[in-house]
């Protein structure tokens, strides 16, 4: 699910969790009590643990692949309960390698399940490639996210091969069953037509195909937004690569892309387009084309992407603290708008178009770019308000405002947290998604160069 598909989704429940990491053990009491110290690093362990638990635990279990949203206590709440989500399913495959490398999951049990997901994708539903948003997580088939977006949804997929070339960059080397994984994903990588969603050889990528409705969706992907990482692949594909016309000219439209407008004092870089006047976009535009994307020191004709990044979050940082419409709770340590459940149903929330709901995923994403500020969130919440946190670590949205908050989560609201943290601590996911061979002669072939970053 994205902000440019906005649903109605219905909630309710409450839920307080004690919780732990693999090296210590601390309860929310712990965490409130004023005379004890926070220790940082077990607090980023366990929401990281809680957070990855979710793809765990959590997933679908015939396909092993995310469900779309559950509930606090693990239940899926609408029907039908199988349905699995093609992007937030890659945000996942990236969390299960944290979980690997934090010691929450061992490496063999991550293989069996990357092998039986594998297994599942190659035999669902795909469209010259490109998968569904929902599919079945029983049968594999194709379940429709609105009337007409019944087919490919090449955006959704691309988010999902990120998450698979970084896993397979992971096991590259390994073992012959890890081989055997590698092969796969390879095999599947090079499968997906992104060529032939450019339309007929269109100088742009257009996000959806049906084989019922052909085109008739009708949304080419242009201007700044999450969908950079989707151009990137587009371009390092070994067998259905686009020119590098169709990303100058549709994703930086022949160089309208550029800004130079500021906000709160801080470079936009990039022109965020939208539907509406606001300036800027929801967090998550910082994040999902960043879990194996690294900005560090990224920098092609139309932007450098790390001052791209963190700047949109800093703006969301300071919009908090200015609060401008007086909503009850925002400030220095409780911020963060982006596209979540809402008190009337999905929206995506930002400066310009702020109801007053704050997810968490918003500010504990952006640890990479506010480590400060973010950790200031994180203590808050578990230091403050527990009844915001359950099974799977803190609930998708709440509004101190409208004294609302929703016990449930997202598969791609919960997925870049610990991906993002991590790569934060250590650059895991960086690591390997950037060492990719294919995805340095993409890189390579737009334009964009790597300078040395501190």
């Amino acid at each position: 699910m994205t902000y440019h598909k906005l649903k109605i989704i219905s909630f309710f429940g409450v839920a307080i969790l004690l919780f732990n990491c693999n090296k210590k053990k601390e309860s929310i009491a712990d965490i409130k009590d004023n005379s004890k110290p926070i220790i940082e690093s077990a607090l980023l362990d366990t929401v990281q643990k809680q957070t990855i638990n979710y793809f765990w635990e959590g997933a679908e279990p015939n396909s092993g692949l995310a469900r779309e949203r559950l509930h606090m206590d693990g239940v899926y709440p609408t029907s039908p309960k199988n349905t699995v989500t093609t992007g937030g399913s890659g945000f996942g495959l990236m969390a299960i390698l944290v979980g690997v490398e934090r010691g929450f999951i061992s490496r063999q049990a991550a293989l069996n399940r990357y092998l039986k997901i594998i297994d599942f994708l190659n035999k669902a539903d795909r469209f010259h490639g490109a998968w569904p948003h929902w599919m079945n997580g029983e049968t594999g088939k194709v379940l429709p996210f609105s009337k007409k977006d019944d087919g490919g949804d090449l955006v959704e997929t691309a988010f999902l091969v990120q998450g698979l070339l970084t896993v397979a960059e992971y096991f590259r080397g390994g073992n012959d069953k890890e081989q055997e994984l590698v092969t796969k994903i390879e095999k599947l990588w090079k499968s997906v037509e992104w060529d032939w969603y450019t339309k007929n050889g269109k100088d742009v990528l257009y996000w959806h195909w049906s084989p019922n409705y052909g085109w008739d969706m009708n949304f080419p992907v242009g201007g700044y937004n999450e969908c950079l990482i989707m151009y990137v692949l587009a371009a390092s594909s070994p067998t259905h690569s686009i020119d590098k016309s169709v990303y100058d000219k549709g994703w930086a439209r022949s160089g309208a892309i550029v800004s130079r407008d500021s906000l709160y004092g801080e470079a936009l870089v990039l022109n965020y387009y939208e539907h509406d006047d606001a300036l800027v976009g929801p967090l998550f535009w910082a994040h999902y084309s960043y879990l194996g994307l690294n900005p560090k020191g990224l920098k092609d004709q139309y932007a450098d992407y790390w001052k791209l990044t963190q700047n949109q979050a800093i703006i969301h940082h300071k919009y908090a603290i200015e609060n401008p419409n007086n909503f009850k709770g925002y400030g220095d340590s409780m911020w963060g708008l982006t596209s979540s459940y809402s008190i009337k149903g999905y929206a995506g929330h930002r400066p310009g178009n702020d109801l007053g709901v704050i997810a968490p995923t918003a500010a504990l994403s952006s640890f990479p770019y506010t480590p400060d500020a973010s950790m200031k969130m994180l203590k808050n919440l578990y230091k403050n308000h527990d009844t915001l946190i359950g099974k799977y670590g803190p609930y998708d949205a709440f509004s101190f405002q409208d004294n609302w908050y929703v016990p449930r989560y997202l598969a791609i609201d919960q997925g870049p947290i610990p991906v993002m943290i991590e790569n934060y601590r250590t650059g895991l996911l960086w690591k390997y998604f950037m060492q990719n061979e294919d995805v340095k002669k993409g890189l390579d072939k737009l334009g964009f160069k790597i300078e040395p970053h501190n």
